[in-house]
């Protein structure tokens, strides 16, 4: 860990320190030690960087909760294999080209219009969001989207709010009672799962990062060849299907307007093309 780090969680220990002494405790120095040495491995935990190894194990753990959810849809291989290729294309362009495992798409058996991304490279498209898709560009933008959000690693960011959250209630547990065994500080760290089903399936990405993959979604289609107006035409088709109160991407998405407003302002620096019709019989074939 850098030093600069070890700096920074030295600093936050002795702030929560002092303010629990300027509070309503009180602490010799044998106990503010005692308490500082028990906080230590939870905050260094916190800011340690998850392994590309690790990365791909919590994404299938996450990937498996998933399927619990919704069934694979496996009578159209032709298909899957076609969603696969864009997102090849799209992959093999970025600056992210390789990950532990590589980057593999399924569709889910559901007319529910939402799409998953985990951290190991699982990318989920339900058939409902196929359904809504009227060209492979649009395909395409809902893929790269995803792609974005595996690449921003916004799923592992989930985990280590959590390490950080569970890092400040740890400590202050231990320096109210200075009674808190070290096993239950570093126990907290086994790589919480939970949380980022919660982040992507119930609650959703903050706004700021559907934003941001939107963007870099752009940049991605912009790279591998796709129009990034694809895109804007997705949301505008979502727009149309943008239920807040019901399931699918309406609950765990901001409104498809405020996402346009956001992303047509990085879409002006590129130059739209029809390139897509070259692409429209093949999509045609196979999107049926």
């Amino acid at each position: 860990m850098k030093a600069k780090n070890l700096k920074f969680i030295a600093i936050i220990a002795i702030v929560l320190l002092a303010g629990f002494s300027l509070s309503c405790v009180s602490f010799s120095r044998g106990s503010l030690f005692n308490i500082l040495i028990k906080s230590a491995p939870a905050f260094i935990k916190a800011f340690e960087d998850i392994t590309p190894e690790q990365e791909y194990y919590i994404g299938r753990a996450v990937g498996a909760n998933i399927l619990g959810m919704y069934r694979i849809y496996d009578r159209d291989r032709e298909l899957t294999l076609y969603l696969n290729k864009i997102c090849r294309a799209i992959t093999v362009n970025s600056q992210r080209p390789d990950i532990y495992n590589g980057y593999h798409l399924a569709i889910l058996d559901s007319d529910e219009i939402n799409a998953f991304a985990t951290s190991g490279g699982h990318i989920f498209v339900t058939r409902g969001l196929i359904a809504c898709a009227e060209s492979e560009d649009a395909l395409a933008g809902v893929i790269a989207h995803e792609v974005a959000h595996i690449q921003l690693q916004h799923g592992l960011k989930a985990i280590k709010n959590a390490r950080m959250n569970q890092a400040l209630i740890q400590t202050g547990s231990a320096a109210v009672s200075e009674a808190l065994p070290l096993g239950e500080l570093t126990n907290i760290f086994t790589e919480s799962i939970g949380e980022v089903i919660n982040t992507m399936v119930i609650s959703g990405y903050s706004q700021t990062q559907e934003f941001e993959a939107d963007v870099t979604a752009i940049t991605l289609m912009a790279a591998a060849g796709y129009d990034p107006a694809g895109l804007m035409v997705m949301l505008r088709t979502l727009e149309k299907n943008y239920n807040p109160s019901g399931s699918g991407f309406g609950k765990t998405h901001p409104g498809p307007a405020q996402r346009i407003a956001n992303a047509e302002k990085t879409l002006s620096s590129y130059k739209s093309d029809n390139s897509g019709q070259y692409r429209q019989a093949r999509y045609s074939a196979i999107v049926k």
